[in-house]
Parts: C-alpha cells; sequence; structure tokens
C-alpha cells in the first residue's frame, strides 16, 4: 500500500438541505422521510426530538403536527447546483459528493486569497449569496487536513490546524465513521469515540475488522485520504455521446447517460479499474460548456454514475444555475473518468457489500433497457397495501424507487405471502355444507362455515381448512368509491391453498400459495 500526503481540504456544506432543498424553513416542524425513516429534519423539529434515523411514528410521537415529507434528491441537486456553480468562480476543483455539500483543494485558492481564513470567508460569502435568502446563515465552511475531518470541521464551522487532525476527532463518536455495524461493535467494545479506537494498535485493528476498519482507523488517527492508492489514469479514459436534436429534456439526456456509464465501466474494467472521482461535460447547441466533478463515497458504479449524472442534468437544465446558464438543449455530453484506483482488493463494507455478480447482473439490465427502451425494463418494488396485488409496483430499471406508505393497513391478510398473484381475478363460487352461499355478515360474522369451493366454474372441491375474515373497508367519506372485501385463506381437500375475498356477494380468487 503506497503512502498518500495528506491534503488540506475546503468543505462547505448545508446542515438538513433535503428540508431546505423543499422550500422549508427551520422555523416549520419537517421531517424529509427515506426508507420509511427520518434523513433530515428542521431545527425546529430536532428541538423537540426528531432524530435522523428515527421511523416515521417515532417522529412523529416527539413532534405532534410534524409534516412529513418523502425524499426528493433531484431536486435537492436541482436546488444546490447554483451554490456549486458559484464556488467554482473561485476554482474549477470543485467537487461535488452529494447535494448539499461540496469540497476542494485548499492550496491553490488559498494562496491567491490571502490565507485559508480568507479563503472560508470568501466560500462562505459566494455560496450563500446563491442560497435562499432564509437558508444563508447555516452554511458552514470548515478546513483540514483530508476530507473526513473537513467534513467534521465544516459542522461546527472551524478550521483545524495542520497536524492536529488527531486531536480534533478524538472526542467525536465513532457514529461519525458512516458505518453503524462498526460503531455499534466498537461501542460494545468499550470504544465509544474516535480516540478511544485510534489508541488500538493498527495491525490488530486490520487483523480484527479486516480492510474497512482499517480505513477507519486510519481516518480516527486523523490521516484520512480517500483512497491510498487513487492517482490520474495513465490515458485517458472517457465517453461520449451527441444528440441531434439536443436534448432539452432530463429524462432523454440520461436515458443516453446510461449506456455511456455502461461504456465507461466496460472500459475500466478492461483495465481492472475502479473510478472515484467523475467528472461529467456537456456543450449545448449554443457552445456554452458546462462542468462538474463529482466525488464517489467508495468507488463509482454503473447506478451511482447515472444517479449522479441525473443529479446534474436537473441542476443544469433547471436553468436556475448562475452563468453559464444553458440556453438551448445539449448537443453532446461526456463522462471522464478522472481519478482511478485498481479494481482488485476492493473494500467492501465490514459485513458484506454488492457481490461481482450483482455488478454484473445490474449491467444486463442496463443493456437490456438500452435495447429495448427506457419503458420496457421494470423492477419489482414492495410496498404497504392491503391486498398482494396492492403490495407490489413495478418501477422503470433505472429510475428513483418512489417513496411508499408504510401503513398501517388494517385487514391486510397475514403472511407468508402469495406465490401467484393473478392479473386478473378469477371467479368462485363459496358453500357452507348445507350448499348454501357463504356471506359475511355484520361485523365479520359469517353465514356459515365454508365447506365447499368452485373455482372458474369448475367442480365443486371440498375444504380442509379455512381462516378468515379479514375486513377491508376503504374510502367509507365516499359512496360511489367506497369498498368493502372481506377475505379469506382457502385450503382444498387436494391440498391447494388460495387467497379469496367476496365484495357485493360475488366471491374472486385473487391469489395462489405455493
Amino acid at each position: 500500500m503506497s503512502t498518500a500526503r495528506l491534503v488540506r481540504v475546503l468543505v462547505a456544506f448545508c446542515p438538513r438541505w433535503p428540508v431546505a432543498a423543499l422550500g422549508y424553513s427551520d422555523e416549520e416542524p419537517v421531517a424529509v422521510i427515506e426508507d420509511h425513516r427520518v434523513v433530515a429534519a428542521s431545527a425546529s423539529a430536532a428541538e423537540l426530538g426528531v432524530a435522523t434515523g428515527q421511523r416515521k411514528r417515532e417522529a412523529e410521537h416527539c413532534c405532534p403536527g410534524l409534516a412529513v415529507v418523502g425524499r426528493d434528491r433531484a431536486v435537492e441537486a436541482r436546488a444546490f447546483e447554483p451554490v456549486a456553480a458559484a464556488v467554482a468562480t473561485l476554482t474549477p476543483l470543485v467537487e461535488v459528493t452529494e447535494p448539499g455539500s461540496l469540497a476542494l483543494d485548499v492550496r491553490g485558492p488559498a494562496r491567491y486569497l490571502g490565507g485559508e481564513e480568507a479563503l472560508c470567508r470568501e466560500v462562505a460569502a459566494v455560496a450563500r449569496s446563491a442560497l435562499p435568502e432564509r437558508y444563508r446563515r447555516a452554511l458552514r465552511v470548515g478546513i483540514a487536513d483530508g476530507r473526513f475531518t473537513a467534513t467534521l470541521a465544516a459542522r461546527h464551522g472551524l478550521l483545524v490546524p495542520r497536524g492536529e487532525a488527531a486531536i480534533f476527532l478524538a472526542p467525536h463518536g465513532v457514529e461519525v465513521l458512516g458505518d453503524p455495524d462498526l460503531a455499534g461493535l466498537l461501542v460494545r467494545l468499550g470504544l465509544p469515540t474516535l480516540g478511544a479506537f485510534a489508541a488500538l494498535p493498527t495491525d490488530g485493528v486490520a487483523r480484527r475488522f479486516g480492510p474497512a476498519g482499517e480505513l477507519a482507523h486510519r481516518r480516527s488517527r486523523g490521516l484520512d485520504v480517500e483512497h491510498l492508492d487513487a492517482q490520474a489514469p495513465a490515458e485517458e479514459l472517457s465517453v461520449r455521446t451527441e444528440f441531434d436534436p439536443p436534448a432539452e429534456r432530463v429524462d432523454v439526456a440520461a436515458f443516453a447517460g446510461r449506456s455511456l456509464a455502461d461504456e465507461l465501466a466496460v472500459a475500466l474494467g478492461e483495465r481492472f479499474l475502479a473510478c472515484t472521482r467523475l467528472v461529467i461535460e456537456a456543450e449545448t447547441e449554443h457552445g456554452e460548456r458546462l462542468s462538474r466533478r463529482w466525488r464517489a463515497d467508495d468507488r463509482f458504479s454503473i447506478p451511482t454514475i447515472v444517479e449522479r449524472l441525473r443529479w446534474q442534468l436537473e441542476g443544469w437544465l433547471s436553468g436556475t444555475a448562475p452563468e453559464p446558464v444553458p440556453t438551448a438543449g445539449i448537443s453532446w455530453l461526456r463522462l471522464v473518468a478522472d481519478e482511478v484506483v485498481p479494481a482488485s482488493g476492493r473494500q467492501l463494507q465490514l459485513f458484506g457489500g454488492r457481490s461481482d455478480a450483482d455488478e454484473r447482473a445490474m449491467r444486463g439490465l442496463d443493456r437490456l433497457r438500452g435495447m429495448l427502451g427506457p419503458d420496457a425494463v421494470f423492477t419489482a418494488v414492495v410496498r404497504g397495501g392491503r391486498g398482494p396485488a396492492e403490495r407490489v409496483v413495478l418501477v422503470p430499471w433505472g429510475e428513483p424507487v418512489p417513496e411508499l406508505p408504510a401503513g398501517p393497513f388494517p385487514g391486510r391478510d397475514p403472511a407468508p405471502a402469495p406465490a401467484i398473484v393473478y392479473r386478473e381475478p378469477v371467479p368462485a363460487e363459496l358453500v357452507d355444507a348445507d350448499g348454501q352461499p357463504v356471506r359475511v355478515l355484520s361485523r365479520g360474522r359469517i353465514s356459515g362455515d365454508p365447506a365447499l369451493v368452485a373455482i372458474r366454474g369448475g367442480p365443486w372441491v371440498g375444504l380442509a381448512g379455512w381462516a378468515g375474515p379479514w375486513l377491508v373497508d376503504e374510502r367509507t367519506w365516499d359512496p360511489r368509491a367506497r369498498r368493502r372485501r372481506a377475505r379469506f385463506q382457502l385450503l382444498t381437500a387436494d391440498q391447494d391453498a388460495h387467497l379469496a375475498y367476496t365484495e357485493s356477494g360475488r366471491w374472486w380468487i385473487e391469489a395462489t400459495y405455493d
């Protein structure tokens, strides 16, 4: 492993950016939800106990009247592009890791602006000028040795002197390492702070925690580098596509960008390299040149390249950035692997990570989507709902997964889920031992125990068992849209298991268990 020098890095970030990007102020009690957990909360909500990582119900319990909104990364990127563009007027080497946070090497800018303190003031002033007035005071800027330490310094608005990163980091809790599994393990081992973790011998950490733990240990000691062996590629690694006519919509350009991402991944794979810093370049029909650097948390994969590309296109094509503002559609788009590392010996997460098979599967889906079109390849996403057909939504491959409701869902049939869900429910008949149709009465009572079932007008089959009913009463306020159903699980004498429901006096089979 090569020895890398530490670089003085400036980080500017906006706390609670997901809240601000959606137009809310810190005075409004707001929580932004992703995957049914809080990812950001306004200052007023945080004061009442709403914290990152909480489930929606926990957050609402802490803060009555809390406004809960779904996360929209495209909106975040579009809102942050003016900030990145403004700071880029000071130095072109601005790197964006995610919307709401940017970084830059301070060496050149600090020299011509009169030192690091002056650079902090200038970056803060320029960035704040591009932010909405209600959020300007929230911007934080910090400088330290390495990106990790600088990010923590920015949270406090500090300039950490050269060589004092370890002292600054020591009192911070291990959760700031960004690996919940590792942090939980360290706390259980009696190592709750970075200082305590840093005091462990390096060799012992490498044997006990592996490469990911070793990197975290370096960070806790103030020896942070993004990748110890990162370097500029020996040859230019770039891919480009042209648009005729020029692309004026994000989805058109992003669709072509998926093919570019695949081409770049193939080129990197042939050289056994992985990309850690990506440059996205474009030119409009009027000759306006656009460029932005993106830094990966680990290494770029096809999905993360496409995600950053979509975010960047949202920012450019929205027309909200400072000069140059695109005045026409994009005529060509280019991706450049600006910094690479050897692909061998990849540092996975401490407790597992994405496999090579996963990467190959994603690449195959990308190629299939490129051949068949953007609306031909879908992935199934499980969501909340009462019936089995309601709990799965098809999302176009590569598109952001919409925020899905978390429930509760009274009347939902119990686990396990059926293996086969029919596109259209199958008509059936259900009778009791006297041959009378089974009806669901008030309060879930039934007219008689189910004894025989006939499906699609076929022969009557005896039932070996049944369970239910699970009652569903939806849209009770709208007589025209009101829906009353009662679901049953049926096990036939042939050992076939079905999920059935009755509505308006008729019976249907909507799913079958395997």
